[in-house]
């Protein structure tokens, strides 16, 4: 009788389908891409086709109307906007002190409440509910809300200011308080989500390394300033990343506060506000595209610098 022979195993890693096509190994061995390249490709034409159309409206005379003819100008609109000393520049620093000042006193106030709120202790829950309600309602409700509170008028804050003996401010209606005011009610909405980005940053941490502080003798702020502080830095980097882009591109606390153009006198005009005036108020197509396009540039500037920071910072 002739020996059963066992039929051999194809060595580990070797295809078992010899006579698949190539196509199809190709495809098995990158799945994983070919599954995600539909949403990609979708993503990418909902960025790549308005940045394109905005990029060739940039280069024309575009005005009055999308439909209507215009001009292939080249640079000339950039030309315009860059030597625009009466609105574009004092746009630009208004966004930098903006962006600037508001992000400052988020990232502060924001480390100092996680810091509170890292610690559990009594009634904690509802600490940190109240502290998020102001992330509940839209920036346009609140908005409207601070109008009222800063009416020169009829406002809560002068009668605030008169049980302490102090004038009535003009707060929005002012010139030169406008735009601190605005700051302000930034910063009273969006506190809460550096808030809630720091503290998660620091329930992550470990306990060792303030311990062995602790035992070395360190103080609450030596602990802070060389332990805490170095270790969450990754964690800042992101809440100045994702909240620093978003106060570059505010424009709704803006328009409900002050309306169009900023104010009578563009007092809080920011590219956004700009932008938007040149568009849909002018129907200057061509100059509010060649805004746009810079304002993105300078938004892609902030997001790579403070990209390679946090790189850094996680070495």
């Amino acid at each position: 009788m002739p020996a059963v022979t066992a039929p051999e195993r194809a060595p580990r890693g070797a295809s078992v389908m010899p006579d698949t096509p190539g196509w199809a190994r190709w495809a098995n061995d990158h799945r994983k891409w070919l599954f995600a390249a539909p949403a990609m490709a979708f993503v990418a034409a909902l960025i790549i086709f308005p940045l394109a159309w905005t990029g060739y409206l940039s280069l024309t005379d575009s005005a009055g109307s999308v439909r209507a003819e215009s001009e292939f100008i080249g640079f000339g609109n950039y030309v315009e906007v860059l030597t625009d000393t009466d609105r574009f520049w004092p746009a630009v620093a208004r966004t930098g002190a903006f962006t600037g000042v508001a992000l400052f006193f988020e990232v502060v106030l924001g480390m100092a409440v996680a810091l509170l709120l890292w610690r559990p202790f009594r009634g904690e829950k509802w600490v940190r509910v109240a502290i998020l309600l102001p992330l509940v309602a839209t920036p346009v409700a609140v908005g409207m809300m601070w109008r009222l509170i800063f009416d020169p008028n009829i406002g809560l804050a002068n009668q605030a200011l008169g049980w302490v003996g102090i004038g009535p401010q003009p707060w929005l209606a002012g010139q030169h308080t406008a735009l601190p005011t605005t700051i302000f009610i930034d910063i009273w909405q969006w506190t809460p989500m550096v808030v809630l980005i720091l503290l998660a940053g620091l329930t992550s941490l470990s306990d060792e390394p303030q311990e062995a502080a602790m035992i070395d003798g360190a103080s609450a702020w030596q602990r802070f300033r060389h332990v805490t502080l170095p270790l969450l830095m990754p964690t800042v980097i992101v809440a100045i990343l994702l909240r620093g882009i978003d106060a570059l591109k505010t424009f709704d606390i803006l328009y409900a506060t002050k309306g169009r153009g900023g104010g009578s006198f563009h007092e809080v005009e920011t590219l956004n506000v700009y932008a938007y005036g040149l568009s849909f108020d002018y129907n200057e197509y061509g100059l509010s595209s060649t805004v746009l396009i810079l304002f993105f540039l300078i938004i892609i500037g902030s997001m790579w610098a403070l990209t390679a920071r946090r790189k850094g910072a996680g070495r």
